[in-house]
C-alpha cells in the first residue's frame, strides 16, 4: 500500500508520483492493477460522472458513495478522498467532521481540499486530528465564480509571490504534499524546489514532484472540453460506441444470441 512516507521517499530520491482520479469499483481496480500511486476520489465526478456543469452541487454523501466503492477495488493505491464545496469552508468543526467520514466511513487514507491560507488552520486542526491532508492551490475549481472561469493563474508577479506564500503556508500547516492546478511551468518548478513536501501538477508542467489527470480525460470519455493540459491516451468512447453498434446490429439480425450463448 502507497502511503505517506512513500510520498516524501519519492520525492526525496527523485522519483515521480503518479495519480488518477477513479469514481467506481471496475475503474478504480483497473487504475489500482495498473500500478498507479494514488487514486483521488475527486468531486470532477460531478462533470465527468454526473454530467454536471462544474463541481459545485456535488455533496459529501456523494463523494462518501464514490470513495467507498473505489475503496473495495483497491489495494495497492493510496485513496484520497476530494472534500466538496462547502464541506469545509463552512467552518473548522466541519472541516475535521466531514474529512474524518471520508477516513472512518469510506476507507479513505486522506483527503485533499482548495485553498491557501484561508484554510491553512483547516488543515491544521485536520492533521492534528491524524487526518493527512494534501492541499490544493492555483485553479480552485470551487472557486470558479471568483475567478471568473477556468483560468491560468499566477501569471503576474503579485499573483506568483501569493501562490508561493500560499504554499508555504499549507506546508507550515501540516499538508503532506501539494496540488498545483494551472500554474506557469516556472512558477510551479520554483515551488516544488521551495517545499519539502511532494508536489502533484495538473496544468503546472513537468517540474512537479507528481502529475494528475481526470481518468475520463485520459481514456478519452469526456468530450465536453479538453484542456490544454490533458492528454488523451485513448478514445474509449469511440471503441465503445462501435462495440454497442455492432451489438445492436447483431440482435436486429438476428446473430446474437446464437446457440452457444444459450443452455440445453
Amino acid at each position: 500500500m502507497f502511503t505517506i512516507q512513500d510520498f516524501l521517499k519519492k520525492k526525496k530520491n527523485g522519483k515521480k508520483i503518479t495519480m488518477l482520479t477513479a469514481y467506481d469499483f471496475p475503474f478504480a481496480q483497473i487504475v489500482d492493477k495498473a500500478g498507479i500511486d494514488v487514486i483521488l476520489v475527486g468531486d470532477s465526478l460531478g462533470m465527468v460522472v454526473q454530467g454536471l456543469e462544474n463541481t459545485l452541487p456535488v455533496t459529501m454523501d456523494e463523494m462518501i458513495y464514490h470513495t467507498k466503492m473505489v475503496a473495495r477495488a483497491v489495494h495497492n493505491a493510496m485513496i484520497i478522498g476530494d472534500m466538496p464545496f462547502m464541506s469545509y469552508q463552512t467552518g473548522i468543526r466541519d472541516a475535521v467532521k466531514n474529512a474524518g467520514r471520508f477516513l472512518k466511513e469510506a476507507g479513505a487514507a486522506g483527503v485533499k481540499l482548495e485553498g491557501g491560507a484561508e484554510v491553512a488552520e483547516h488543515i491544521r486542526a485536520m492533521t492534528k486530528s491524524d487526518i493527512p491532508v494534501m492541499a490544493h492551490i492555483g485553479l480552485t475549481p470551487q472557486s470558479i465564480h471568483r475567478m471568473g472561469g477556468y483560468k491560468v493563474q499566477g501569471k503576474t508577479d503579485k499573483s506568483a509571490s501569493k501562490l508561493i506564500d500560499e504554499a508555504h503556508s499549507v506546508e507550515d500547516a501540516g499538508a503532506f504534499s501539494l496540488l498545483l492546478e494551472a500554474i506557469p511551468i516556472n512558477l510551479a518548478r520554483k515551488i516544488t524546489r521551495e517545499l519539502t513536501i511532494p508536489t502533484i501538477g495538473i496544468g503546472a508542467g513537468p517540474y512537479c514532484d507528481g502529475q494528475v489527470l481526470v481518468l475520463h480525460d485520459v481514456l478519452g470519455l469526456f468530450e465536453r472540453f479538453v484542456p490544454k493540459f490533458v492528454k488523451q491516451y485513448d478514445n474509449l468512447k469511440e471503441k465503445a460506441a462501435t462495440a454497442i453498434k455492432k451489438y445492436k446490429e447483431e440482435v436486429e439480425k438476428g446473430k446474437f444470441p446464437s446457440r452457444e450463448h444459450g443452455f440445453n
